[in-house]
């Protein structure tokens, strides 16, 4: 299982279209599948049935005690660094939520910078709050330091990936409003050529929500 925050279609929609006259350039990536692009908050390798209603309660707590959060796509690496890439993803920039304009529109220069900071510290608490609601709730979580992205793609052997970084620097998403944290199952090789299929067990709206 993991949580995460699933972008929504316009900025999906944005990003697919971006890359698919470039992806035939790298026929040696494993694209992952656009329907289960997200930004992963806690990743939880084993969870026992009866630790998920604890594990449910926990994580609607903890998503009440955030705000939304403006995000945008932008920009891009790869781990576990550029010059012998095995997985490549899209950067994921908080924006200012006093610059949004209709939730999909333009971004202003005005309190932007101090918008993104503030953004960046409650995505950060986000994450931090979903991996303590499942530590305390008896699951182990997986992963390092917290790093907001969307996997693109996957590579069989280390490769080199610089140009693509220059691609993907070049991008800039609408901005967009992340306002629940969502609870997923994969089921390995259970979908598309064997890939892994997602299964949403439970959404949880963030708290604090305040009038546009």
């Amino acid at each position: 299982m993991f949580v995460a925050v699933v972008p929504p279609q316009p900025a999906v929609d944005h990003l697919e279209e971006f890359l698919a006259p470039r992806q035939e350039a790298e026929p040696g990536f494993r694209w992952t599948s656009v329907e289960q692009w997200h930004l992963t908050l806690a990743f939880l390798p084993r969870v026992l049935d009866r630790h998920l209603d604890d594990l449910a309660d926990r994580l609607e707590r903890a998503a009440r005690r955030r705000t939304p959060i403006e995000l945008s796509i932008a920009g891009g690496g790869a781990f576990p660094d550029p010059s012998r890439a095995k997985v490549l993803f899209a950067a994921v920039d908080p924006t200012s939520s006093a610059d949004i304009r209709g939730g999909l529109g333009e971004v202003a220069v005005d309190g932007a910078v101090e918008g993104a900071v503030e953004g960046a510290e409650e995505l950060r608490r986000l994450a931090t709050g979903a991996r303590a609601a499942a530590t305390t709730a008896g699951i182990e979580t997986d992963g390092g330091r917290f790093h907001p992205h969307v996997t693109l793609a996957r590579t069989g052997r280390p490769v080199e990936a610089s140009r693509w970084l220059r691609v993907l620097d070049s991008y800039r998403g609408p901005p967009w409003r992340a306002s629940e944290i969502t609870l997923i199952e994969s089921h390995l090789g259970e979908g598309p050529r064997r890939r892994p299929r997602y299964e949403v067990r439970a959404a949880f709206p963030l708290g604090r929500e305040t009038a546009r």
